[in-house]
């Protein structure tokens, strides 16, 4: 990833410069109810503004569908950075307020996905980006793997285009761990559905020493194995692709004993079995499960994480999920977790802090280990 020009070799004072960050945050009754997401785009954003220049802060929040509602509106994002928010992100009242900007100042843009032209990366949309900008910076790892206007579109009409110190960061810390992870090399893979990750399964079980599987993923595997899975929530299509990637030279660790109970609603039935029974459904890893997790992890050198091992956002069904937390925190090993429910769940357990790398991109972060390549970031590559 050498070719990847970094924010600091770019020309900014005076410049408008186009941020592209990733302000996606989670809001509730229309408050921000996460910012980490608002602080990592800090670092950056500050960086552009200390060298002069003019920052054109943007971001898509939520699904609007190229509808402007109110409700993702990104102006609990303004408030909460004390920015000026404009009211859309293209046009001449936008175009206007850019060039009242003087170097050092910021405007937040209105929520890009307002316009259908965003996600379509729609050429009209992309030069109307384009006639506000100078500069262009992208900082939104978990947008990566999209190839929408502002991010795979826009740099091809800049004079100049680079990384952000996020995405930096985060290219630097997955190419480590797929193109030359110390080893042995352990993936620990969950998460509700299997056809999400199968290619990832396949793919990382070239490179991989060992793959753990839990989370609901693992009962498609275990039915491959004809194993009996009750009333766990399986995806029959993909049993025969699981069976294949089972009879693989790659160890897949599968769960080996399961919290299972009549419903997700059913806490207090809750119980640890070795067999799921027929009118039972498992939602969480059991204690021997961990310990087999514990083990495999003993002589990592390398574990990267994505995806829940139970339903972990309701006890008692988070106790294998928050286990595997601490055992990955724990490990002397260089480890990488991404997704959103991973890292809600690193940080639930109060390890965050002890964990090498946290992936800000769960889709993206699974889509650069597999090899893919990921649009907003070959829209940055080869500039000079």
């Amino acid at each position: 990833m050498s070719s990847l020009r970094s924010v600091t070799d770019l020309p900014l004072r005076g410049q408008r410069v186009f941020l592209r960050a990733d302000l996606n945050v989670p809001l509730r009754e229309g408050r921000i109810a996460d910012d980490t997401r608002i602080r990592a785009s800090l670092p950056t954003l500050d960086y552009i503004r200390e060298q002069g220049g003019r920052v054109l802060l943007s971001s898509h929040l939520g699904r609007p569908k190229g509808e402007r509602r109110p409700e993702f509106s990104l102006r609990p994002v303004a408030e909460a950075l004390g920015l000026p928010l404009a009211r859309d992100c293209i046009g001449p009242e936008v175009e206007t307020q850019v060039a009242s900007l003087q170097d050092g100042d910021t405007l937040l843009l209105e929520n890009l996905r307002f316009h259908t032209g965003e996600t379509k990366n729609d050429p009209s949309f992309v030069e109307a980006l384009g006639r506000l900008t100078d500069v262009y910076v992208n900082d939104a790892f978990g947008t990566a793997h999209r190839a929408h206007a502002s991010t795979a579109g826009l740099p091809g009409l800049c004079s100049d285009a680079g990384a952000g110190f996020l995405l930096a960061r985060e290219v630097e810390a997955l190419a480590r761990v797929r193109d030359q992870p110390a080893r042995p090399f352990v993936c620990i893979l969950g998460g509700a559905k299997v056809s999400d990750k199968l290619s990832v399964v396949e793919s990382l079980a070239k490179r991989a020493d060992a793959i753990v599987i839990g989370g609901a993923m693992a009962f498609t595997f275990l039915l491959a194995r004809g194993e009996p899975v009750g009333s766990s929530l399986v995806e029959p299509d993909r049993v025969e692709q699981a069976r294949h990637l089972l009879e693989g030279s790659t160890e897949l660790l599968l769960p080996i004993d399961h919290v299972v109970a009549k419903s997700v609603e059913d806490t207090q039935g809750a119980e640890t079995v070795e067999r799921i029974p027929e009118d039972r459904m498992a939602l969480d890893i059991g204690p021997r499960s961990v310990e087999r997790i514990r083990e495999c992890l003993r002589s990592a050198a390398t574990i990267f994480w994505n995806g829940p091992l139970g339903l972990f956002e309701r006890p008692p069904f988070d106790s294998g999920t928050q286990a595997v937390a601490a055992l990955v925190a724990a490990s002397s090993a260089y480890s990488v977790v991404g997704g959103g429910d991973s890292l809600a769940a690193v940080k639930a357990a109060g390890v965050a802090d002890q964990i090498c790398h946290l992936s800000t991109g769960g889709g993206a972060s699974l889509e650069f280990l597999e090899g893919r390549e990921l649009p907003g970031i070959a829209a940055l590559e080869g500039r000079s």
